[in-house]
């Protein structure tokens, strides 16, 4: 084993969390079809806490461009809850209640919406390459500072950059999928 097996293992976990956390922040942008992933990102002032909307209702698709929202707790107050953080969220989209559960439908996206969608997906996608550039720079000065600590020699220091930018260039790889597979998402009506 490597004596920096340790920068490595602490990178992938720091990469696996930013390649978790654009996947959660790529299903919730709304595309042409439904999705539960979409209102993943909502929270409900639920009896005075903040709380996932998953968590307090459950969320189904019957149909390709409709979501229904229906709470485990079936008072009114909560349905009026769900559907006020619904309104402040960024969906744009106009809930139906029927006083026990909320439907969502999901008109069609103009060309214009779909495109400010892909520049919006690109820039989310963006700001994770940046974090990880920044995760990549901390590893790296970690290598420099075992090295400088005398714990790795210059070649094993070098190796180490070296597996750090494989380990990088295959994250990127995965964000850039993400990215393509999104955008043609959102492009097909």
């Amino acid at each position: 084993m490597e004596p920096y097996a340790s920068i490595l293992a602490d990178l992938k976990l720091k990469t696996d969390k930013t390649l978790k956390h654009i996947k959660e922040q790529l299903g919730s942008i709304r595309t042409g079809r439904a999705s539960p992933t979409l209102v993943d990102t909502i929270r409900v002032d639920y009896y005075g806490t903040s709380t996932p909307l998953h968590q307090i209702a459950h969320i189904s698709v019957p149909e390709a461009r409709l979501l229904v929202i229906k709470p485990f707790d079936g008072s009114q107050q909560v349905v009026k809850d769900i559907e006020k953080a619904i309104h402040k969220s960024d969906l744009g989209l106009n809930p139906q209640s029927d006083g026990k559960q909320l439907r969502l439908s999901m008109p069609p996206l103009s060309g214009e919406q779909r495109h400010k969608l892909v520049a919006k997906v690109k820039d989310l996608v963006e700001q994770n390459r940046v974090a990880l550039r920044n995760e990549r720079r901390d590893a790296n000065k970690l290598a420099d500072q075992m090295k400088k600590d005398g714990k790795l020699t210059e070649d094993l220091c070098k190796k180490a950059h070296e597996a750090i930018d494989k380990e990088l260039k295959v994250v990127e790889q995965k964000l850039d999928e993400s990215l393509r597979a999104k955008t043609k998402e959102i492009l097909e009506e």
